[in-house]
């Protein structure tokens, strides 16, 4: 967006009240009490400036703006990103484009044909399933109405899905919300404390006035501590961060001195935000690594929505690009079996409904516990060291996440929500945030419509969807202490629906980053995407993205080798068929 505009609002007197807001500083907020038309009442200045805001009952709802597209054309991660990208439109046209076979069109196995296609390639996109996006994927229940498989953030330190975005056009779709930091107090229900990035500041100074201004979870001995602590991250660099993954999170903050309050304030829901784990888990790396980005970037924590659904609003576009440069992709069509050629190498993926689908190159973008299902016998016996070494290392890889998904559908609109993500630091939920509010797809002026993040959920992944609603209203009953109650005599639910993923992200446990194997494989004409594979944004969206963009380039640079290979197939079919 050029301008900050009313997050699907019809607001009477709304050139005055734009007027008005622009006006104020850091912290640009409207409230309004009148929730069907949400005509404005008396604009309200919420100067809280590190102060929790307090939520009174029959408080005022506060509705925030979306705001301008962040500068981040000028970033050196942008540009990178978007040298990359250039890298495709602007190599060599192949004399014969190659044929590549991909599986899964996740975001990862997207954004691999998407930049194959760029590139002058044939991707082939096949979808076991009759939906797009992987663990993006979203669909429409018996009344029409959309649910996702999960809450799905933009972070303006997503340098490759903004590239994509501007790339197809589509960049308007991203509804950016005020620089902050929201969180729910436990021990204080109903009101919530924030982090908010001054925009006259450039990082990492905005994050560190943030942190110096909230005076409510962390005390100024512990943002001393804390700063001591991460003295050597700021000093080492990436080689320290790399060197932190063999420490838990919990681990490092002992090691470092960090009291436990910083952990129990802060780490302990962005562990779950990040990776759906706790500190006691997590590697310390990816928390570093997150660190780097969101301070290093003064963007780089501000956030996004879709303004709509995950597949129609992003993944549709990449597919109508992919068909626009003749790459196809297919929905409903699962992989049975990998078939393999005298030596080893992919000769085609038989599907199951008895179709072949041959290329000149083939690329796995599932999730890496699929791609173990398919994995012929025979790889297993090829002896050569740089194939036993990486096959080792994918066979053993990795424990992935358990996570449920909720979203509920309330009878009312609820007052105590943000037009923004929401950190619950409940035992229970990660994230969450009122898609009624913050998506103009489900905006709704009369309901809300909650999606949150239930999490850990390793041990309640196997319970029943009732179990889990149970538990998270009793969790809802203390962020909304005024409106829901666990046995729904207050607010009730008037639909409900739950996503069980029982294999999420995996696992970003102590010394697991030596495992991710690069996107190319020792055999030749055989490639991987996926967040799992080497890259340096962990389980993310962005890494997913990355990753294709990475297989892509592998095989762009692999052309001639590819192109030598096919033909000797070629030529050795025309002379069996000969003989």
């Amino acid at each position: 967006m050029d301008t900050g505009c009313l997050s699907s609002m019809n607001i009477s007197g709304a050139n005055q009240a734009t007027s008005f807001v622009s006006q104020l500083p850091t912290q640009r907020c409207f409230t309004s009490n009148h929730h069907a038309s949400f005509a404005l009442k008396p604009l309200i200045l919420l100067r809280n400036k590190g102060r929790r805001l307090q939520r009174r009952p029959g408080a005022l709802q506060v509705v925030c703006k979306d705001f301008p597209r962040p500068p981040l054309e000028s970033t050196i991660n942008y540009l990178e990103a978007g040298q990359l990208s250039t890298f495709f439109r602007n190599s060599q046209r192949p004399s014969k484009p190659l044929q590549v076979v991909i599986a899964g069109a996740g975001l990862a196995g997207l954004s691999t044909a998407k930049y194959l296609a760029d590139a002058g390639y044939k991707p082939i996109l096949l979808e076991a399933r009759d939906v797009l996006g992987g663990k993006v994927a979203a669909w429409k229940d018996k009344d029409g109405d959309w649910y996702e498989t999960g809450l799905h953030i933009f972070f303006g330190a997503y340098p490759n899905i903004q590239n994509l975005f501007f790339e197809l056009g589509i960049e308007d779709c991203l509804k950016w919300k005020e620089h902050s930091m929201i969180f729910a107090m436990p021990n204080k229900p109903g009101e919530f404390n924030r982090f908010d990035f001054p925009e006259t500041l450039p990082a990492p100074l905005n994050g560190i006035w943030a942190i110096l201004r909230n005076n409510e979870m962390l005390t100024w001995p512990e943002k001393v501590k804390f700063a001591i602590g991460l003295l050597p991250a700021m000093a080492g660099g990436q080689p320290y961060v790399e060197a932190q993954d063999g420490l838990t999170v919990s681990e490092w903050m002992k090691k470092q001195g960090v009291p436990d309050r910083v952990n129990d304030e802060v780490f302990i829901a962005m562990s779950k935000a990040l990776n759906f784990i706790n500190p006691d888990e997590l590697s310390m790396q990816c928390i570093l690594i997150a660190l780097n980005r969101f301070l290093q970037e003064k963007h780089g924590s501000k956030m996004a929505f879709l303004d709509g659904n995950p597949p129609e609003r992003l993944c549709m576009p990449i597919v109508d690009h992919i068909h626009s440069r003749g790459g196809d992709v297919r929905l409903n069509s699962r992989i049975k079996k990998i078939e393999l050629n005298p030596d080893g190498t992919v000769k085609h993926f038989a599907l199951s409904d008895g179709t072949q689908i041959a290329g000149d190159a083939y690329v796995c973008a599932a999730p890496v516990d699929v791609f173990k299902l398919l994995v012929p016998q025979e790889w297993s016996e090829i002896s050569s060291r740089s194939w036993r070494s990486w096959w080792e290392f994918l066979l053993s890889m990795f424990t992935y996440v358990f996570c449920c998904s909720e979203c509920f559908r309330f009878d009312r609109k609820l007052k105590n929500t943000y037009d923004h993500l929401l950190f619950s630091r409940s035992p229970l939920l990660s994230v969450y945030a009122d898609m009624s509010v913050t998506c103009k797809e489900y905006y709704d002026p009369n309901r809300s419509m909650l999606e949150l993040v239930f999490a850990p959920a390793e041990e309640w992944i196997g319970r029943s969807d009732t179990e889990i609603i149970d538990a998270t209203m009793e969790e809802l009953a203390k962020l909304f202490p005024d409106e829901i109650a666990a046995d729904q005599s207050k607010a009730k639910i008037l639909k409900y629906h739950v996503v069980k993923t029982s294999r999420s992200v995996y696992k970003t446990v102590p010394n697991c980053e030596p495992c991710r194997p690069l996107q190319r494989s020792p055999l030749e004409g055989f490639y991987l995407a996926g967040d799992y594979t080497k890259q340096k944004y962990l389980a993310s969206m962005e890494g997913a993205v990355l990753s294709g963009k990475l297989c892509a380039q592998s095989i762009v640079q692999d052309y001639n080798r590819l192109s030598l290979r096919s033909q000797a197939s070629l030529q050795s079919e025309e002379v069996s068929v000969a003989s």
